[in-house]
């Protein structure tokens, strides 16, 4: 492993395009900054609220016949507590809360739940390996998430006889950048890494990708399991990168590695 400078000097005179959805893309950002980088904010994904339904509010409403809640990621987490205050001003006893990963747990805990979350990795497979959610047989769950996601948890849940409720509470989709800023973000700022944290993130750089001239398939990108790694490579990028974790510091962390390693380790720009 690469030795690394101190937080503040690392990544000096590196340059990161950094593909996630708001909040999340500026503060990590400013991770990055603190770090000595130069970043470009440029998200291939962003969500928005789905109006409440008739079904959604009957489900919210027999919150208590449920004997788990999942939520896939922290803006899940965040618009599902948001919600339940309106009809719950005291959560229901004796649920499981689970969240997909670290963040996702926090967001649940600043709203007062205590989240079960996998002591390693932070994607559905590992979510699924926990034993609360092995021997589930009529238990009813209820999975917080996007329009469109995975059916992997829904799947695994109902094989193990499981009562599965999907409640999609936003969609995704991909920003309308005009030619100018996607030749600013993908050929002017020429990046020495691109943070992309989902599949469709990353499917929606490619789409781009294919639409201008560039040289980034040989750049770090930062991905956050190994089946999105195997999209990458798939694609064409040669250099897809699992951080230790998809907190803030360790995406920092993870770059300052991979750039350094291709300089022998001086963590300086060529």
């Amino acid at each position: 492993m690469a030795t690394l400078q101190t937080d503040s000097t690392r990544l000096t005179g590196r340059r990161v395009l950094i593909c996630r959805p708001e909040p999340e893309a500026s503060r990590l950002a400013r991770q990055f900054q603190a770090a000595g980088a130069e970043t470009h904010v440029f998200p291939l994904v962003d969500r928005e609220p789905l109006p409440e339904t008739p079904e959604r509010r009957t489900t919210l409403l027999n919150l208590d016949e449920f004997s788990h809640v999942i939520a896939v990621s922290p803006y899940a987490a965040r618009l599902l507590l948001d919600e339940l205050d309106t009809w719950w001003p005291q959560l229901p006893t004796g649920l499981n809360w689970y969240g997909v990963g670290a963040g996702t747990a926090k967001a649940l805990a600043e709203y007062g739940v205590t989240p079960r979350k996998p002591d390693e990795g932070w994607t559905s497979e590992a979510l699924l390996k926990l034993p609360s959610l092995t021997n589930i047989e009529g238990e009813r769950v209820l999975v917080a998430r996007g329009e469109e996601g995975r059916e992997l948890t829904r799947r695994t849940l109902e094989e193990r006889g499981a009562r599965v409720t999907i409640m999609p509470l936003y969609r995704r989709f991909c920003p309308d950048y005009t030619p100018a800023q996607i030749n600013t973000a993908l050929i002017a700022f020429a990046p020495d890494a691109i943070v992309a944290l989902s599949g469709e993130t990353l499917n929606n750089l490619i789409a781009l990708c294919a639409k201008c001239s560039h040289n980034l398939y040989d750049r770090p990108v930062i991905v956050p399991a190994r089946r999105i790694a195997d999209q990458a490579l798939a694609a064409g990028f040669n250099a897809p990168c699992i951080p230790g974790s998809l907190a803030d510091n360790d995406i920092v962390a993870a770059v300052a590695e991979q750039l350094a390693g291709r300089d022998g380790g001086s963590g300086k720009a060529k």
